[in-house]
């Protein structure tokens, strides 16, 4: 079983899961989202607010926003740990990969930081 410091999972088996629950979350919020733009097809701003008023609306952005984060993370993880090699970068890959990594984390920390922002009007 490989376990790695720059993944914040603990196996193989904890990334598989995460990557299946997030993408549950997301196409669960995404058909909530179609399904509410289907059946309010003259939608408005004030319609939107009123939807996004809601914390149930709020908390359900909120699950999506987390499990968007989590679902890139790990196959973001996935991509540079199987294409960032000594194979393919030379003695620098280590140094590649983890900046490549600490690169996405970080970007990934500000949107969400900035969605929860949007989400809650803070």
């Amino acid at each position: 079983m490989v376990t790695n410091v720059t993944n914040f999972s603990r196996s193989g088996l904890y990334d598989w899961m995460a990557q299946r629950v997030s993408a549950v979350v997301l196409a669960a919020f995404f058909l909530f989202l179609l399904g509410y733009l289907v059946a309010h097809p003259g939608l408005t701003y004030s319609d939107w607010k009123a939807l996004f008023s809601q914390n149930w609306v709020r908390i359900f952005a909120l699950l999506a926003l987390l499990s968007g984060s989590v679902h890139a993370w790990v196959g973001m993880w996935t991509i540079t740990t199987d294409y960032l090699t000594p194979m393919a970068l030379g003695k620098w890959a280590t140094s590649v990969r983890f900046l490549v990594q600490a690169f996405c984390g970080m970007l990934m920390f500000v949107l969400f930081v900035w969605g929860v922002q949007i989400l809650w009007g803070i």
